[in-house]
């Protein structure tokens, strides 16, 4: 008997928590680089990439070709238990490609919350304070500690009662709402004023562009300013890109695009091209301020991630991904910005650093009035004519695209000539 998509989203329903959220309606039974097949056998073009985890495309012959070779090997140890050399090679490599002129160390983990927990944990101990700046509509995991840097309450922690304490919210700049560069440090400096000294602070935690928060990209001047503050006060920076790393702005880390280095550098998602492994790397005298045992997991920097990562990074060399994620980049904001000129009361902004790119929508034009129920019109009207696309941002306005960089030229026009139909219907 063959399976319907209906059919398995009530077991879902059934089974599963509906905390759990799920945006399409939809079982994938198979993938290939840019396209999703369902359980029904329909094909879909892939613009979410599994929320930016699919930058090399789903299955990548070379990723799978190293998992397999690695599971004939072994699956796993525990790292702290008996060690192998492809966690130590892949720490090698993010050392060598995470921004900042010093000795670097890293930390593998499973997931891009663990990443952010222990970067807080890391600068705690290396600076032996305990507070946390985070910002405006941040995003930075699901657990306790997380939750608190996150910042935006529903769903994320809505009915769960107050976070953890010692976190001080700053506003993120964005010159599109009114958050000059000068507005947002002056809030970090009214935190120092009325909340927490600066002694008191351990750690700055900033996405160099935000994810869902509404893909906003910090200006380079903020991010300068932000770094000789840190310095001025003691301040570790951590940069979270969970999101921005692996090649999704046009450079393998964004803070390469900023002119400046984090202290801290938290990694996941596309690192590993679909498993699950994540990460910190800082300097080498902050990352040991942590004794031994103070850090790991049982699965953290499992062997099959680990292959599946250095194959992501051989993948990148060889196919020239980061130059194929400007022109990926390039190619849709051309066409997006097409759209957005003939549908410019609805159409607010197109922006992106690299292939990450949002459409943000306002109603009439007006800024001050986001638009989320179009964005879930556009959604859903796309998954019908076979596209996958996501929302984001603090007010639910913001389309998104994170297509996988491999997807082929014919494929990203097919996916915009799908999002043009959509917005003719609206």
């Amino acid at each position: 008997m063959s399976k319907t998509n209906a059919d398995l989203m009530a077991r879902r329903t059934a089974a599963v928590p509906r905390g759990v959220g799920q945006i399409h309606p939809i079982f994938a039974d198979s993938a290939k680089n840019a396209t999703v097949t369902d359980v029904e056998g329909r094909e879909f073009i892939d613009f979410a990439g599994g929320i930016a985890v699919l930058n090399t495309g789903h299955v990548h012959p070379k990723v799978i070709a190293a998992v397999t070779e690695q599971l004939n090997k072994l699956t796993h140890t525990c790292f702290q238990v008996l060690a192998y050399e492809p966690y130590v090679e892949l720490c090698e490599k993010i050392n060598a490609r995470v921004p900042g002129h010093f000795a670097k160390k890293t930390l593998l983990v499973t997931t891009g919350s663990e990443a952010v927990e222990n970067a807080v944990k890391i600068a705690r101990a290396a600076t032996g304070r305990a507070g946390v700046i985070a910002f405006t509509g941040a995003y930075h995991g699901r657990t306790m500690m997380t939750l608190g840097l996150t910042g935006k309450v529903v769903p994320y922690s809505a009915g769960m009662g107050l976070m953890p304490g010692g976190i001080f919210r700053a506003l993120y700049p964005n010159e599109l709402h009114g958050v000059s560069i000068d507005d947002s440090i002056a809030s970090i400096e009214r935190i120092f004023k009325n909340d927490a000294e600066p002694k008191d602070i351990a750690a700055i935690i900033i996405e160099p562009v935000q994810g869902e928060g509404g893909f906003y990209v910090a200006p380079k001047e903020f991010m300068k300013r932000l770094r000789a503050l840190c310095d001025q006060h003691g301040i570790l920076l951590i940069a979270d890109e969970v999101q921005t790393g692996a090649g999704r702005t046009g450079t393998f880390f964004a803070m390469e695009q900023m002119g400046v280095a984090a202290d801290l550098t938290t990694f996941a998602k596309s690192i590993a091209g679909g498993f699950p492994l994540a990460g910190v790397c800082g300097k080498a005298e902050y990352m040991d301020a942590i004794a031994p045992g103070g850090l790991g997991g049982t699965y953290a920097g499992s062997p099959i991630a680990c292959a599946a990562a250095l194959a992501v990074m051989e993948v990148f060399e060889e196919e020239k991904l980061l130059d194929r994620c400007k022109a990926v980049g390039e190619r849709l904001v051309t066409g997006l910005k097409g759209i957005q000129a003939k549908y410019p009361k609805v159409i607010g902004e197109v922006r992106a650093l690299g292939a990450m790119i949002a459409v943000e929508l306002f109603e009439n034009g007006d800024s001050h009035k986001p638009n989320p129920t179009a964005v879930a019109a556009i959604v859903a009207k796309a998954r019908e004519k076979g596209l996958i696309l996501l929302s984001c941002g603090t007010y639910g306005n913001v389309l998104r695209v994170l297509v996988p960089l491999t997807s082929p030229d014919e494929q990203l026009d097919k996916g915009l000539a799908i999002i043009e139909e959509c917005f003719s219907e609206l």
